[in-house]
């Protein structure tokens, strides 16, 4: 839901009526079953965290906005997906910024954020809406998350989108981050006849997460014209290895990262 910034000072800061998160960890496995059946199917994904959300989400969002940095951020930078789909104007940043990277990364895996928006609206089209200025803080968690893939390295395939979600977890302690990552680690464990370390790419990625902020309380406006090796080192993003030590095992066995369901015993 986008929320302009003329109307944003208006709005409480959280809406008493906000259904309590709640863990429902059987509802998340059977979202993790069909996934497993279509990676791509990124409802599924929605389905996990909202059976395993992150319960002290709406204390840190609104302790954030309740500060004058806060505020100020959700002012100036209103509706992300409008500034990470506007390449033309990425493009005119330095060569060898984050913003030519992302435009690299997006487009060569054919992406928008408005279509990552278009996704988590169809799954929630039957539920509650909210008209809060903590909705704000939930859409930037959604909207960081190709920003992530970027600054971290981690590719679409699957260990690519395990990793970014263990990273993620220490920001955004969603239990459904961690249940996805590891859970996707182990079938790939347990279905490839693979040496690859599967299992240490989650866990390095979750350790390198611990050192980087909230990724959706930055401003993403002054992190993109930056090289992308200093907005890593801005955010404590330190290089990972085991994930392309996967991917080099992979590639010895002649596995194909993107399509693992093949290769699947």
């Amino acid at each position: 839901m986008e929320q302009r910034a003329g109307d944003f000072a208006a709005l409480p800061l959280f809406d008493p009526a906000r259904e309590k998160p709640r863990l429902r960890p059987l509802v998340a496995y059977r979202h993790f079953r069909r996934l497993m059946h279509n990676t791509e199917n990124t409802a599924e994904v929605f389905g996990i965290f909202a059976a395993l959300p992150w319960r002290g989400g709406g204390r840190a969002g609104s302790a954030f906005l309740a500060t004058r940095q806060g505020h100020a951020l959700a002012l100036a930078e209103s509706w992300l997906p409008a500034v990470l789909d506007d390449h033309a104007a990425l493009r005119r940043m330095p060569a060898g910024s984050l913003a030519q990277a992302y435009c690299d990364f997006m487009e060569a895996e054919g992406l928008t954020a408005q279509g990552l928006v278009e996704e988590a609206e169809r799954f929630l089209a039957d539920r509650p809406r909210y008209n809060d200025r903590f909705q704000w803080y939930m859409n930037r968690l959604r909207d960081v998350h190709d920003l992530l893939h970027v600054l971290t390295g981690y590719g679409r395939d699957a260990l690519g989108e395990a990793c970014v979600l263990a990273f993620t977890f220490p920001q955004q302690p969603a239990p459904g981050h961690l249940f996805i990552a590891w859970m996707a680690a182990l079938q790939m464990k347990l279905r490839l006849n693979s040496r690859a370390p599967v299992l240490g790419a989650v866990r390095e990625a979750w350790r390198r997460g611990k050192s980087c902020p909230r990724l959706m309380e930055q401003s993403i406006v002054a992190l993109l014209p930056l090289p992308l090796e200093e907005a890593r080192r801005r955010l404590g993003i330190v290089p990972g290895v085991v994930y392309e030590q996967a991917h080099a095992v992979w590639q010895a066995e002649g596995i194909d990262p993107r399509d693992l369901l093949k290769h699947a015993r």
